[in-house]
């Protein structure tokens, strides 16, 4: 099998229960980078929230996928940049404009929150990342001001109010945007035009253009992964996958937490 580059998912694929990357994975990561193998972080994060992870890998010089395909980084420079138009974030800030639920917006490397609540703490944890603190309609303002708009937005809250918030939004702008629910209190908003896969495409035609999609393999392990597994050459998933994902992965191999990624790197690189 003739694989030149790997892609992989953070949260859920590659850190373990410690959401740390393993000695295994440092060693297999290691072994193909110094075979000209790169092996390139994709996620849904920003950009300081996967750059920490390859220091850990010592990958700090190969381009990151951020924001599911939204922001495309190499050697720190933007080469694709897709976001959500302000038009949009203020419906749903008109939504919320009882405060119901949480709402953070993230543009490249700023994360904004309006305050430090449960949520925003949580991420901060999750993410070792710590959001700027100001009003949301404030950073809409902002942004207009300034032509930019959202790589993501991240509502949490109560199931009732990401239920309704989900409805809405669906019939407001189902067609110009992606919601994805990863857990009944959290949505995940991004524009439709991205996807990991586009991300990987774009990546391919700027950075690699010698390699095509048959040149690939990417890790995975939740319903935004779909597409790029199905697409690339070898679609592995790890074993606390989601079903819809074990069921169309080319390779099922261990669990995040027992070092999925790892095995399979060592089995198929």
């Amino acid at each position: 099998m003739n694989i030149k580059i790997a892609f992989t998912d953070i949260d859920g694929t590659l850190l373990n229960s410690e959401r740390e990357v393993s000695e295994m994975l440092k060693e297999q990561v290691a072994r193909i980078t110094e075979q000209n193998v790169p092996f390139i972080l994709i996620s849904s994060r920003m950009p300081s929230a996967m750059t920490h992870i390859q220091k850990d890998l010592n990958i700090e010089n190969l381009p990151i996928i951020c924001y599911n395909g939204g922001l495309v980084l190499v050697d720190g420079d933007v080469v694709d940049d897709i976001s959500i138009a302000p038009t949009i974030l203020e419906d749903i800030l008109e939504i919320n404009r009882n405060g119901k639920f949480h709402i953070s917006l993230y543009n490249n490397d700023d994360w904004y929150v309006p305050e430090m609540d449960f949520w925003a703490k949580r991420e901060e944890n999750n993410t070792k990342v710590t959001p700027i603190v100001k009003p949301t309609k404030d950073v809409i303002d902002l942004w207009i001001r300034e032509g930019k708009g959202a790589h993501k937005v991240m509502c949490m809250g109560d199931k009732e109010h990401m239920d309704y918030l989900y409805s809405e939004l669906g019939k407001l702008h189902g067609d110009k945007l992606h919601l994805y629910r990863s857990k009944d209190t959290y949505i995940e908003i991004a524009n439709k035009d991205i996807s990991k896969l586009t991300g990987i495409n774009e990546l391919l035609a700027c950075k690699y253009p010698h390699l095509t999609l048959e040149n690939c393999i990417a890790f995975g392990d939740n319903y935004n992964d779909i597409e790029m597994l199905e697409a690339v050459k070898l679609g592995v998933a790890v074993g606390n996958a989601k079903e819809e994902v074990l069921l169309i992965a080319d390779a099922v191999s261990d669990t995040n937490k027992r070092d999925g990624v790892a095995k399979a790197i060592k089995n198929f690189i």
